[in-house]
């Protein structure tokens, strides 16, 4: 028999508020960590990319890297908008540092469509205000820079539809769990925006 000490009503709703408030922070604290960590990350693989820029091989972001940088990617015109560094690889752990690039499609700029993912509520949480005719802007290891122009955005069932790594050009593709604000992460919906590169 469970013993329960002899405690009055006044107790048992402070002691439930305080349990109430820990768990609150309990999971404040997990979701300001995922924040951290996916800032903390693309610093750490921005000067990962700046040592292979400067000719060292395989910089890794960290010591236990499995991944390393493979291109910058910039929303906006110029060079002044919101950056991301895109490791390669799109393993779950990889999206957790930043956007990835899935290596069954070719690499950004080459002809063919080039697929790139992103968690939602992290570094692709801004493609919700991404329009058709947006500038996007990818440089490469070699310090190669292709602009593309947003030329489609749609919402698609994963489990009925598949990007097509087939292009006649140069053509990025940014891909993102749907809708933003779902309680449950990465139900079937995607977001889906299409850049071609611009002339």
């Amino acid at each position: 028999m469970t013993y329960l000490p002899n405690l009055r009503l006044e107790d048992w709703r402070k002691a439930a508020m305080v349990a109430a408030l820990i768990a609150g922070a309990v999971c404040v604290t997990e979701a300001a960590w995922i924040h951290v960590k996916a800032s903390l990350a693309q610093a750490l693989i921005g000067a990962a990319w700046r040592r292979e820029q400067a000719g060292s091989r395989n910089a890794q972001p960290w010591p236990w890297a499995d991944t390393r940088p493979l291109a910058q990617l910039t929303f906006g015109e110029g060079t002044h908008g919101p950056k991301f560094m895109v490791l390669e690889g799109s393993s779950g752990r990889n999206l957790a540092f930043g956007p990835t690039h899935d290596p069954a499609s070719v690499i950004p700029g080459e002809t063919g469509n080039s697929v790139i993912e992103g968690h939602r509520d992290t570094h692709f949480a801004l493609l919700r205000n991404v329009k058709i005719g947006d500038t996007l802007h990818v440089e490469s290891l070699a310090g190669r820079n292709i602009s593309f122009m947003v030329t489609d955005i749609t919402i698609v069932d994963s489990r009925r539809s598949r990007i097509s790594l087939h292009a006649d050009g140069p053509r990025l593709t940014l891909a993102t769990c749907y809708p933003f604000d779902a309680v449950v992460p990465g139900g079937p919906l995607r977001l889906i925006v299409t850049a071609d590169r611009s002339p």
